[in-house]
């Protein structure tokens, strides 16, 4: 399949829209100059366009197969992996000390969200590394980020979460995984873990596992989870992969989409492993891992979007169906017709807000990494389950529009279409389910008593009231927006039950994105008056902004209608 990589997109974000220049302004991220910035980005999208997006359609019609206990990846596989690790875009984020780039989040989710347009599949691959980096650089030992990191972040190896268990999905608690200390600082892991991304592959190197496991005596429940780290082959003296270990892929699932991806069922049996972070500290450590995942994952979301986009634009711009009243003004295609056009609209207008609402969390990363402002630190978890939710909606909405557009030849699997909404929709489910993201928006990040959205909403009426002298009847719009949101977000707190809180959460959090997608929107128009910007978001203010209001409504309707009819009734 064609990608042509928005690198123009991310450059405008970054200079207009989400302030990455306060990042450049640190000490620790002074090198991501807008020349770099534009480097990285140019040669990303270059080669997100030729080396990946090729191997797109193999991994779809090719799935990876387990044959005599090998993993055996989708032809091109292994080749564009090891592209990826030799242009450095695994370690881009990493410190520079174990081999890494140092480089912004926000760099690295722009060319991260680019590689899931080109080839979602393969992506995977350098996404979970990514995550493994990250939680090793925070709670291992020296001596394990010895070994690990220099060799997860040049690619060498390739890395792993293992969470899930047959009993144990989002209640991780549950999970029967046993650890028992050697004596010798190593641990004996057994236990079988599921939907293990990229569990194995025959790319070379080492596969490395991190593992959720509960060591004797530890309590029930997430209290008493440890994280261990354990290798396909134990190293040896060198630090080079040595004797195989007890750990083995049992099967593949077979998947709606993905099917370059492995997904596997992993068997631990007496596998050696080291314990990473303190005993019964599993799950701080992991969530290290995990919230740089759903970031990741919010991405993945935009990027097949943006992939489906690109594909539902290009057979409009071709296809010759219907005659029109634009008659010889227009195209002659299907672009013409009002439909159609409605369809890549929204499609292009929720993509740009996924978008930029991404990169703003990732810009406030970056800045609580950098500064350690608790504020900051309150921005960005706040946003990671905006991000993850809103991202990966718009991704399921936008393929499922790019399929519509195709017509009947979006249900033919030789156009591709399809794939785009088959890969994509286990973006809302992994990673924790977007409405656990809801859940989490409307408890956790709101222990704060608001305080963290509150300061957000502020933030955003500072910059309506800039724009209000431009373009008044946008600005009233997401001023209206805002103060919606605002009393939402009031009654939210006020709520000392959490059960009414969760009865609204997912149409709370789809509205505060909505809100936050006009505000971004609003940016934009600011800095292209005049131009395309401004016209997508009078686009988006008018006829998608709108959606919050019912959606607050609904936020704010308690649980009880929910639980009015019975099981026999709701079965009935």
């Amino acid at each position: 399949m064609t990608y042509r990589a928005t690198v123009d997109d991310y450059n405008f974000l970054f200079d207009h829209v989400v302030g990455l220049e306060q990042v450049r302004a640190t000490e620790r991220f002074a090198d991501a100059t807008d020349d770099v910035t534009r480097a990285i980005l140019t040669e990303a999208g270059k080669m997100c366009e030729e080396v990946l997006a090729p191997v797109q359609r193999a991994g779809d019609l090719h799935p990876a197969k387990l044959e005599n206990g090998v993993v055996r990846t989708s032809p091109g596989y292994a080749e564009t992996y090891k592209a990826i690790a030799e242009g450095g875009w695994i370690g881009m984020a990493a410190d520079p000390e174990n081999g890494g780039m140092g480089l912004p989040m926000a760099l690295t989710s722009a060319v991260n969200e680019m590689m899931s347009a080109a080839c979602l599949s393969l992506q995977l691959a350098p996404l979970m590394s990514q995550g493994q980096i990250e939680a090793l650089e925070h709670h291992a030992s020296d001596a394990i980020k010895e070994i690990y990191l220099p060799k997860l972040i040049s690619g060498e190896w390739t890395g792993t979460m293992n969470l899930t268990e047959p009993q144990a999905g989002s209640d991780v608690g549950a999970l029967a995984s046993k650890a028992d200390d050697n004596g010798d600082g190593t641990y004996r892991i057994s236990g079988q873990k599921i939907y293990i991304s990229w569990g194995d592959h025959d790319f070379g190197g080492n596969v490395c596992h991190l593992v959720l496991a509960r060591l004797p005596g530890a309590p029930n429940g997430t209290k008493g989870i440890s994280l261990f780290l354990v290798p396909k082959f134990i190293p040896d003296e060198d630090g080079n992969p040595g004797k195989r270990n007890g750990v083995n892929v049992v099967s593949l699932e077979h998947k709606m989409g993905l099917h370059g991806s492995p997904t596997c069922v992993m068997q631990y049996d007496d596998a050696v492993g080291w314990l990473v972070g303190p005993e019964q500290g599993g799950m701080a450590a992991m969530f290290t891992m995990m919230n740089n995942a759903r970031l990741g994952v919010g991405g993945q979301g935009i990027g097949v979007a943006e992939g489906a986009y690109q594909h539902a634009l290009a057979y409009a711009q071709d296809r010759k169906q219907g005659r029109t009243a634009l008659g010889d003004a227009g195209t002659g295609t299907i672009l013409d017709h009002a439909d159609v056009r409605r369809m890549l609209t929204q499609m292009k207008a929720d993509i740009f807000a996924a978008r930029a609402i991404g990169m703003s969390n990732a810009v406030a990363i970056d800045m609580a990494n950098a500064t350690g402002d608790p504020a900051w630190k309150a921005r960005a978890a706040l946003l990671v389950p905006i991000t993850k939710a809103f991202g990966t909606d718009v991704g399921m909405n936008v393929a499922e529009m790019g399929l519509q557009i195709h017509g009947g030849m979006g249900f033919v699997e030789e156009t591709g279409a399809a794939q785009y909404s088959r890969d994509v929709r286990v973006t809302a489910i992994y990673e924790g389910t977007n409405g656990i993201q809801a859940m989490d928006l409307v408890a956790r990040k709101m222990m704060d008593g608001g305080e963290a959205a509150m300061a957000l909403l502020d933030e955003v009426c500072a910059d309506v009231e800039a724009a209000k002298p431009v373009f008044p009847d946008m600005a009233d719009a997401v001023w209206e927006a805002v103060e919606g949101l605002r009393e939402a977000t009031e009654w939210l707190v006020a709520q000392g039950d959490l059960q009414d809180r969760f009865a609204g959460a997912v149409p709370y959090l789809r509205a505060f994105a909505r809100v936050l997608g006009g505000h971004l929107h609003l940016k934009a128009a600011m800095a292209d008056q005049g131009g395309a910007r401004e016209k997508l978001a009078r686009f988006y203010i008018q006829r998608l902004l709108p959606e919050h209001a019912g959606l607050l409504v609904h936020a704010q309707a308690g649980a009880e209608d929910l639980y009015a009819l019975s099981p026999d009734e709701l079965a009935a």
